[in-house]
Formats: structure tokens, sequence, C-alpha cells
């Protein structure tokens, strides 16, 4: 169940005096597909520099990277992962190579195993701050324990969320559209 994130965006009126645009509940959060996490979209740029306006650059449908000269800002709430057996998480891997196959977003390479179904990578720089729980960041060969305070700076690297800590991992994310080197290698 998605947590109410308050947002405040502010913005300037016709005379061009600083105002609050928006306060309240962000109004766009989604529970991802095939997941438990839920996702609050905050705000989306599409180009650097990004443009001001009045308008909510949240109303909108949008995948997990950000335009390719664009941002997203996001709070993301993982909860703990529950155990799962050998042939649920074969159907899961499955689902997830099908769903990409099927409704590829660009910019996300998913590469899911039996040790991190979640894994991926996204066509951007990444900055990751875990807001209050504890979670483990598991890359190709390692990981690393994270608590509410630590913060993690991705550049393009795959990668998966392991919540093993029994409570609801709070995150903020804020992904910034990238060129990469490896673009079409996968």
């Amino acid at each position: 169940m998605a947590r109410g994130i308050r947002r405040v965006v502010t913005g300037h009126d016709e005379n061009g005096k600083a105002v609050i645009l928006f306060d309240g509940d962000a109004p766009n959060a989604r529970v991802r597909p095939g997941r438990a996490a839920v996702s609050t979209l905050l705000w989306v740029t599409d180009d650097a520099p990004a443009q001001l306006s009045g308008s909510d650059n949240a109303d909108q449908e949008i995948g997990i990277t950000p335009p390719i000269n664009g941002s997203i800002f996001r709070i993301l709430e993982l909860p703990p992962e529950q155990e799962k057996s050998a042939l649920e998480t074969e159907r899961l891997i499955e689902d997830m190579l099908r769903e990409q196959s099927e409704n590829p977003q660009p910019g996300l390479y998913r590469a899911p195993t039996k040790r991190a179904m979640g894994m991926h990578r996204t066509e951007s720089v990444d900055y990751a701050l875990v807001l209050e729980g504890e979670i483990d960041l598991l890359l190709d060969d390692t990981e690393t324990h994270l608590k509410a305070g630590d913060m993690v700076v991705m550049q393009g690297t795959y990668h998966a969320w392991s919540n093993r800590s029994g409570k609801t991992c709070m995150m903020a994310f804020i992904l910034i559209g990238a060129e990469v080197p490896w673009k079409g290698e996968d």
C-alpha cells in the first residue's frame, strides 16, 4: 500500500511572482507489475536544459528510464522479499523476459537471474538515496548493504535491489538520461 508522499512544486504566477503550484500527496503512485514495489513519480523533465512550466510534469505514464536528455524523480517503496520456490522463481524470470520482449522500454535492459530477478540497467546516471529502512544493492558479482542515509551513484551498471530486512525500505531516485558506451551491445 502506497503511503502519501507530499509533493510541493513551485512556479510563477502571471506577474512572475513565486508561488506554490501544487501541494499535496503526489498523485502518480503505481504498484510495479509483477512486484509489490510502489513507485511514486514526483517529476519528469524531457530535455536539458529543462523547461519551466505551470503544468504537472508527473501527470504522465513513463517507464523506469528517463528521456535521453531528461530526468525522473521518484520515490520507491520496496517491501520485504518473500521466499519463493525454485518453480516460482523460474516462472517470474520467464514472465520478466516475456514482458521485456513484448513491451520493451527504451533504455531499459533486464537480465534476471535466480540470484537477482530484478537485475537490470538503464541508460542513465542514477542517484539513489535510502530514506528509511535497509536494502542490499546487488551488482554482477558483489552486494553492498545500505541503510537510511546512504547514497549510491550508479552509472548504467547492471544492478538489483534486495530487501531482506523484514521491513519496507523507502528510497528516492533521481535518474538523468545518459549516453552509454554499450548502446546496441545488449
